[in-house]
């Protein structure tokens, strides 16, 4: 089965634990602080792989973590950064927010790398917060937690020229015949029922085909698999509409196939097309040739005859579409597919809810990071935490909002007590 949707969570590594620790050694009496910092989670990296053609890789390991990082130490050692978690996708992969769909990457370049979920950055040893007021702070950060989502995969094929047609028209032979791949080939309809890529190399230049499984009428309500393939078509430049000499009526399934496009995306139907007749070895084919190539003068469309099966014709027919590729722009990225970037919020922003009697809820991006990151251990961390909330205007707030001694705040997965004589009792 051909995968090109998947559905996928990326959890970053947490950042490593800061220390708390002193310099000691003989004849330093005052040695002060060494503690070192944590090291950097990994990230969770989608990169483009050109030897990939589907998705399916991910189907079954949906959920994918990468490593946090090391503890800092004595000494003030910094913890090693967690590796990162690479994973390979097809190009013209389409990333997004499965809980927004908003439109993360669209990957289709070799090189091309987006990091979907980024490691959390490592806590501070004590070292850090020496000033001159605290010249020995007993105090340490733990790690921020690693950003976690859950995303949405979609694979649109990237290649210069879609094989399309209806059932059987000889698409597979085709691009078995001008290219090193081997699709499923025999001879009844629905042979191929998954897209296949293929390279062909006219003029010591490189082609990137892909063969669309056959489409039938109705195909842009869901027929078939219709709507899986035709958005495959979306991204070819130039379609090689390939029509069954056999058929009883190639102008009629040539004007079916056409409709289907149109239906799903008019953008489709605008596409340069070459209308190649097939199967030019049999009888039937050769008789309905002229009628073919009048009515495409009439459309104003390139038409070609050739035989996929013996070779006639084929290389010829490489050379126009080499000629069609050479007279089209370079491809920009569509409207839909551009990546609006909204502005950032205020992480400093808050609020306050009061969720029953006594127990309120703090909700706020930089405060709950800050929360999380709090070594409740530490005397001293607890005091830091109060100040920060003094100065981010929280202290206030609750007290406008009518917090009394004894009540519980939460905030993120911490919840504390509070207390008038230093904010938060013990």
């Amino acid at each position: 089965m051909f995968y090109d949707r998947a559905r996928l969570y990326a959890k970053a590594g947490s950042g490593g634990n800061g220390v708390m620790s002193f310099r000691k050694e003989k004849y330093v009496p005052r040695g002060g602080p060494n503690g070192g910092t944590g090291g950097r989670g990994g990230n969770v990296v989608l990169y483009v792989d050109f030897g990939l053609n589907t998705l399916f890789h991910l189907q079954h390991n949906v959920h994918q973590r990468a490593e946090r990082g090391d503890h800092g130490g004595g000494a003030n050692r910094t913890g090693a950064n967690g590796p990162d978690l690479r994973l390979p996708v097809p190009p013209g992969t389409l990333v997004r927010n499965a809980d927004t769909g908003e439109l993360l990457a669209d990957l289709t370049e070799a090189g091309q790398e987006f990091i979907v979920a980024k490691g959390g950055r490592g806590g501070r040893g004590n070292a850090a917060f020496k000033t001159a007021r605290n010249t020995a702070p007993r105090l340490a950060e733990k790690g921020e937690p690693g950003e976690e989502l859950w995303l949405e995969l979609e694979l649109k094929l990237v290649a210069d020229v879609g094989i399309i047609g209806v059932p059987n028209a000889g698409k597979s032979t085709l691009l078995s015949v001008v290219s090193a791949a081997r699709p499923k080939i025999a001879d009844y309809a629905f042979t191929t029922v998954e897209p296949t890529l293929g390279v062909a190399e006219i003029n010591h230049r490189q082609i990137v085909l892909v063969d669309i499984p056959g489409l039938l009428e109705g195909a842009h309500e869901g027929v078939g698999l219709g709507l899986e393939f035709l958005r495959h078509v979306e991204r070819c430049r130039v379609l090689i509409h390939l029509l069954n000499g056999a058929s009883p009526d190639p102008l009629g399934d040539f004007e079916a196939i056409n409709q289907e496009l149109s239906l799903f995306n008019p953008a489709l139907a605008d596409k340069p097309q070459l209308v190649v007749l097939n199967k030019l070895d049999l009888p039937d084919a050769r008789a309905h040739w002229p009628t073919v190539e009048a009515a495409m003068a009439r459309y104003d469309l390139p038409a070609m005859a050739i035989s996929a099966a013996t070779g006639e014709g084929v290389q010829p027919m490489l050379v126009r579409v080499q000629q069609l590729l050479a007279e089209l722009p370079v491809a920009e990225a569509e409207p839909s597919d551009l990546v609006e970037i909204a502005p950032a919020p205020d992480r400093r922003a808050f609020r306050v809810d009061a969720l029953e009697d006594g127990v309120w809820l703090i909700e706020g991006t930089e405060i709950e990071k800050v929360a999380k990151m709090t070594n409740w251990e530490y005397y001293e961390a607890a005091l830091r935490f109060q100040r920060i909330l003094t100065a981010l205007g929280i202290t206030d707030a609750l007290r406008e909002a009518g917090v009394e001694d004894g009540d519980s705040v939460r905030i993120g997965d911490v919840e504390l007590v509070w207390g008038y004589d230093n904010a938060f009792g013990e």
